[in-house]
Formats: structure tokens, sequence, C-alpha cells
């Protein structure tokens, strides 16, 4: 296979992307992710964050009150970043390397999202 044919980022990132307020609370952010049937959400800050479904369980598991704790509360800040022309093989170490099962995608703006699923789909 000639690298003109290895699948990109770009070629199997979810779009449009998903993306929740940090004011939101924890569980907006819980029902959003059920409803588009994802496990992470772009929180809209600077510097870059999401919020995750292990985020979520982690809150309930801590015994906090889910509907009064906000995204800002629990999402991962200075997450790591993709870029769209990034073969997959790159993104699963990347994933690897980093312990991280979610990897915005950037062209200057977010422009969609990338998932461990979504690596494994498409290396096996």
């Amino acid at each position: 296979m000639s690298s003109s044919e290895k699948p990109t980022v770009e070629d199997v990132m979810s779009t449009p992307l998903e993306t929740i307020s940090p004011d939101a609370t924890v569980r907006e952010a819980a029902e959003r992710m059920r409803a588009k049937d994802i496990s992470a959400l772009v929180v809209t800050t600077t510097p870059r964050a999401i919020v995750s479904s292990t985020d979520v369980l982690d809150a309930v598991a801590e015994g906090e009150d889910v509907a009064e704790l906000t995204v800002r509360d629990v999402m991962t800040t200075d997450v790591e970043t993709a870029a769209p022309d990034l073969y997959m093989e790159e993104v699963a170490a990347m994933m690897t390397t980093y312990g991280i099962k979610h990897l915005p995608v950037v062209d200057d703006d977010y422009v969609g999202m990338i998932s461990s699923t979504d690596v494994t789909a498409h290396l096996s």
C-alpha cells in the first residue's frame, strides 16, 4: 500500500464536532454523549479541553452531584490534538504513548474528533 492509500485522520474522524460549554453540568454532558452515542465532547475553552465518559463516571463514583457539578470541574485540560493529515498508525502511537482514548482534530481550529475505537476499526 502506498502512503497515498494509507488512511488519515481526516478520512475517519467524527464530524461534526460535538462541543459543550465549561459551565454546563456534568449531567448535561452525559445526556449529550448518550444522545449522540459518543464518549467525549470538546469543551469550548482555552487552553483546549475535553470531557469524557470516564470523567463523568469518576464524578459519579466519587459521589458528586452531577446535576450541580460543572464540566469545568471534571474536564481534562491541555489535551493532545491530532492534525487531519496524520496517518492512523501515528495516531495509534500517540494514543498509546499518552494513554488516551480521544484526540480532538485541529487544523487552525477544531474540525473533528478521533477515538481509539476509530483507530482500531481502521487498522484491523
